[in-house]
């Protein structure tokens, strides 16, 4: 009874996720629910102990790296230097290569930082423009933009500062550039074999003589070629989050060690340097791009500003409750007595490896959420995976990257809300565009366990 009664609040959050209701809302609705079935009396109790601690938890670590990411993601797009890169980006791999043209800009963007929700406002216009002049349906696009926007920027390249490259960092204490090796090989995995995919999809479609399209909806206007910010502009403040998210990482254990206890306010608490060091370091390099944005185009941005960054702080505002609501609601269904059959029964998995990324991969796939999901698996397991990898000889790094990719795997379900935006901005729907997307969930999920394989078989991270 305890398993069926987690099933059903899991599946009730996934069927109103997938209708269009506000995970905000339902989340805590879902979990009081499961502890009413449960035991009733708990309902009130757990709700304020266990639900609203663990949510005011991941708003207090990672609300302020939501923040300064979409912060950084409008100046970006205000200051002209998304476009400047899609711009040049297509000069330089020729506009009838459009999806590889498509897929590096992404990856420039996401991982330099921006939001990949950014990435799909501000690169879908050159992307209908150019798969317009190349004869490629548009219901490839979104297929297209997600593999570079979320798949291995995201995820599985080092020092990435995308938030689900920095969850681990709290509970492995690891930085955002573990398993280096691990991380490159499963990104080159995932950019060929999505390139090759995307390309056999697109010589279908020719084959068949299907289009472009006809009776679009949501045609963006056609990308004017306008005098563009100079590239070098456009490419720096993203080279500096990159070289500088690297840097902090080393000189903030140099300044603070591995503790600090702050001399301010009236009951100081000794801060573990290691287990926020990653949070600091993306903070600190986010800070400096922003400031190095509005350098290079004070008069761009402030033109914008004010009303750009409401409208940033919103989306991060809404991202990370929803993200945080989840992540309550996890840390409920963990108490439950039900979690323990479903742990134990994942725990039967005897590889720690195997176990880490199937646990991560389930838990988002549920909830359709990436960074819900990984919070979720490692909030309840953590200490699990770092007890099974150490005895095993595993180091923490390798678990970092193995999590972080299967956090970014199968979380991309119909009912995931960048799916759903990315549909939306493009005026395309699941039955017409789905199917790509899926086989890039697809790829990108095998990726982790082809990262798996080759630490086994050769050490190497």
């Amino acid at each position: 009874m305890s398993l069926i009664v987690i099933l059903a609040a899991l599946t009730l959050l996934v069927f109103v996720a997938y209708r269009g209701f506000s995970v905000i809302m339902f989340a805590p609705l879902c979990a009081s629910l499961a502890v009413l079935f449960t035991d009733p009396n708990q309902v009130l109790p757990v709700f304020t102990s266990v639900f609203m601690d663990k949510m005011v938890g991941f708003i207090k670590l990672y609300f302020p790296v939501f923040m300064l990411g979409a912060i950084f993601g409008k100046v970006i797009e205000l200051s002209g230097f998304s476009k400047s890169i899609v711009y040049y980006v297509s000069r330089l791999v020729g506009r009838e290569r459009a999806m590889l043209a498509i897929v590096l800009v992404c990856a420039i963007l996401t991982y330099g930082g921006v939001s990949l929700f950014v990435v799909v406002f501000a690169v879908y216009p050159l992307a209908a423009e150019m798969f317009k002049q190349s004869g490629i349906p548009k219901r490839l696009i979104p297929a297209t933009i997600a593999l570079g926007a979320f798949t291995f920027t995201m995820d599985s390249l080092p020092g990435s500062p995308q938030i689900m490259n920095i969850i681990p960092t709290t509970f492995f204490k690891t930085t955002t550039w573990a398993a280096p090796w691990l991380g490159l090989i499963g990104g080159t995995f995932i950019l060929v074999i999505g390139l090759t995919y995307l390309e056999w999809q697109r010589r279908k479609a020719v084959a068949a003589g299907e289009g472009y399209g006809t009776t679009l909806v949501n045609e963006p206007e056609p990308f004017e070629e306008e005098r563009l910010p100079a590239l070098w502009k456009a490419l720096l403040p993203l080279v500096l989050v990159g070289v500088l998210n690297k840097v902090f990482t080393d000189v903030i254990f140099q300044y603070y060690g591995q503790t600090f206890t702050p001399t301010l306010g009236e009951h100081p608490t000794t801060i573990q340097v290691s287990g926020v060091v990653a949070i600091w370091a993306v903070l600190s390099a986010l800070l400096v791009g922003i400031l190095s944005v509005l350098a290079l185009a004070f008069r761009s941005v402030m033109a914008k500003f004010s009303t750009g960054s409401k409208l940033a702080i919103a989306g991060a505002l809404l991202a990370t409750i929803n993200s945080a609501s989840e992540y309550g609601f996890g840390a409920v269904i963990a108490a439950l007595p039900g979690f323990v059959v479903v742990a134990d029964a994942l725990k039967a998995l005897p590889d720690p490896l195997l176990n880490e990324s199937i646990t991560v991969t389930v838990l988002s796939a549920i909830t359709g959420s990436a960074a819900g999901g990984l919070s979720i698996a490692l909030g309840a397991m953590a200490n699990d995976f770092i007890a099974a990898g150490s005895a095993a000889h595993i180091p923490s790094e390798v678990l970092h990257r193995v999590a972080s990719m299967a956090s970014g795997g199968m979380d991309t379900l119909p009912h995931n809300g960048a799916v759903i935006t990315l549909l939306a901005v493009t005026g395309l729907t699941h039955r017409q565009s789905y199917p790509q997307i899926f086989a890039i969930t697809l790829i990108k999920t095998s990726a982790v366990f082809v990262v798996i394989a080759v630490y086994y078989l050769t050490g190497l991270y």
